[in-house]
């Protein structure tokens, strides 16, 4: 049988247009899910510092292109959702021609990628599952704060085309899995959660490691993106809070990841001048993660309350609690849902009641311990990655039967 006659059954291509792949977590952990499975898997994603255009890994296929320059301004995000849509289309040409698939899963943001996956729904009868990582309606208003309606509802049309051409959609949380059956009418059975929890053994405390702390006695930890919407800066005010109002010159705080906000974020943290207590790892190999994480006592997630955050499950959340770390957090309905016990919770936009939460815990040691231990039995239980993987594998396998 020829290879372009039609879709294999067994392949399934993942486009995604925010992250590159492996450094996508979730994504990452989905491609090896299926991989496990007997799934062919192919990806599209953007290219990384460095990144050939195609590369194989752990028998994954990946298919790269140029990404799009950072964005500072709205405008910009056309010029973004056309790039996407033109390369997202000649990477799954590029993974069509080498072997055809059965189904395309789509990972947002943005909500614009069905265009590209069109004409092989059209012409070869490939399926469509959408991978929803943000609401993105929510993300703009989050970040720009922008009440302006044709925006807003120019992204609402596209997350309800999406949504319409998807045969199947995974949601990250409940909130979400809400979202899809309301906003966007899909039947309950066609709606999935499969969260994005750690992998626990990958993901496990280690020695610690006094180089890290930089001369501190206490070190804080974040990691995750750096956009405009994710609180990096509440987190570098609550720093200057405890380093400039409360008199605390024994902790350190290391930031990991990267972000169009990165640049700003650094010159912030110099007119705070938190020099000698911030540092910026950039996105760090998983080795510099496990060091870091296995040295921190606290980790922090200082997303803000918004209409996108206080929905969304935060990835950094469940890595902090897998490496047994408390967490502290502003009080958001998911964030409470994926931490549990395992975090203190301040009141949204109260920057200096998260850096006064910080210090009591870093003063109570017994309490760390035992909300550290709360954390790791969460994520073995229930958010571990082992245990929401057979949900996701099981909706490609149902789109897959013959």
């Amino acid at each position: 049988m020829s290879r372009r006659r039609g879709p294999r059954g067994r392949h399934v291509c993942i486009v995604v247009q925010n992250l590159p792949v492996p450094f996508d977590r979730r994504v990452w952990l989905e491609c090896r899910a299926l991989r496990e499975a007997g799934f062919e898997v192919s990806v599209v994603c953007p290219k990384g510092a460095g990144d050939p255009s195609y590369a194989e890994l752990e028998g994954v296929r990946l298919y790269k292109y140029p990404a799009f320059p950072p964005i500072t301004r709205q405008v910009m995000f056309l010029a973004e959702y056309l790039w996407s849509i033109l390369a997202t289309l000649a990477g799954l040409v590029r993974a069509w021609r080498r072997r055809p698939f059965a189904v395309v899963q789509v990972c947002n943001p943005p909500d614009v990628l069905f265009a590209a996956v069109l004409p092989f729904r059209v012409l070869f009868g490939v399926r469509m599952v959408f991978d929803q990582h943000d609401l993105c309606p929510e993300l703009y208003l989050s970040r720009f704060d922008d009440p302006r309606e044709f925006p807003h509802r120019a992204l609402l049309l596209a997350e309800r085309a999406t949504y319409a051409l998807s045969a199947h959609v995974i949601s990250t949380n409940e909130s979400y899995r809400r979202v899809a059956r309301e906003r966007g009418h899909k039947r309950p059975e066609d709606v999935t959660v499969v969260r994005t929890g750690p992998d626990p053994d990958a993901m496990r405390r280690g020695e610690r490691d006094p180089r890290l702390l930089r001369g501190h006695a206490h070190l804080l930890v974040y990691i995750g993106v750096m956009g405009p919407q994710d609180g990096v800066d509440v987190a570098l005010r609550a720093m200057h809070h405890i380093a400039h109002v409360r008199g605390r010159t024994d902790v350190a705080l290391t930031l990991i990841g990267d972000g169009d906000a990165a640049p700003a974020l650094r010159r912030l943290a110099t007119e705070l001048r938190l020099d000698d207590h911030v540092a910026f790892t950039g996105r760090a190999p998983d080795e510099l993660v496990a060091r870091l994480m296995s040295t921190a006592d606290v980790g922090l997630s200082p997303d803000p309350k918004n209409p996108l955050n206080d929905v969304s499950t935060m990835n950094k959340t469940m890595e902090y609690m897998a490496f047994e770390l408390p967490v502290v957090a502003f009080d958001l309905v998911e964030t409470r849902v994926s931490a549990g016990e395992a975090a203190v919770y301040a009141e949204p936009g109260r920057e200096d009641e998260f850096a006064d939460a910080v210090l009591d815990l870093l003063a109570d040691e017994v309490r760390r311990k035992q909300m550290a231990a709360a954390g790791r039995r969460r994520v073995e239980d229930v958010l571990a990655w082992p245990n929401q993987a057979p949900a996701y594998v099981g909706v490609h396998d149902r789109l897959t039967r013959r």
